[in-house]
């Protein structure tokens, strides 16, 4: 029962995460835009600092290969002038420049290959940075559209509601009038029963009238 309820647990929440991250989805990739812009700058610094490091090793290496030829220059010019003691101190200094020179070769050796790693990265993050943002355009466009797209429904659904209201303003318009149906039914009743009958040949100039007239009340005023 514990397993059922924590299954059913974790598929609500897995289903309120699709749902939280459809409804924010343009605010996610742009958050997600500006991590990936922030790690992309953090690598372009990181790439400008080892070549910084490259250029200066490269610098130093550079004066130590001048230095050093310049000491056997004059470590030779020492033994051919019999000056043992200049020639060994040279020799000394020449031993102790070239294991420098060799730590800072073997240096700038892994600053050139993390350099060109680096420089990959960069260009493929720049690459992705480039198709993301434009990307991200395409789906605030999309949203935009599917914004309007559920406005124009609503307005759909409100032009259902007026075709309802409109059938339903027909049917009632449609439907008999009780009073006239009333009317109907007495004048026939009357025509039933010839209690009318009278009145008609009066009217039509048979006889007395049995009801009173604007003309009888006019003729009555004059005399």
């Amino acid at each position: 029962m514990f397993a059922t309820l924590r299954t059913l647990v974790t598929g609500a929440s897995a289903r309120a995460d699709e749902q939280v991250r459809s409804i924010y989805a343009i605010e996610l990739i742009d958050q997600k835009l500006r991590e990936a812009t922030d790690a992309h700058k953090a690598a372009r610094v990181t790439l400008a600092w080892l070549i910084q490091q490259r250029r200066g090793q490269a610098t130093q290496l550079e004066t130590l290969s001048k230095r050093i030829l310049d000491l056997m220059v004059r470590a030779k010019e020492a033994l051919s002038k019999d000056r043992m003691d200049l020639a060994e101190e040279a020799a000394r200094a020449i031993a102790q420049m070239e294991n420098e020179a060799q730590t800072r070769q073997t240096t700038l050796d892994r600053l050139e290959t993390r350099i060109l790693q680096l420089h990959q990265t960069t260009e493929a993050s720049h690459r992705r940075m480039v198709d993301l943002k434009q990307n991200a355009v395409t789906a605030r466009a999309i949203r935009k559209e599917q914004g309007m797209q559920t406005r124009l429904n609503q307005i759909g659904s409100g032009d259902n509601a007026m075709a309802e209201a409109e059938e339903l303003i027909a049917e009632v318009m449609g439907q008999d009038d009780p009073f006239e149906k009333a009317q109907i039914l007495a004048e026939i009743d009357q025509e039933l029963s010839y209690s009318g009958l009278a009145d008609r040949m009066a009217e039509a100039g048979v006889g007395a009238s049995n009801k009173s007239t604007a003309a009888d009340i006019l003729a009555r005023l004059k005399s």
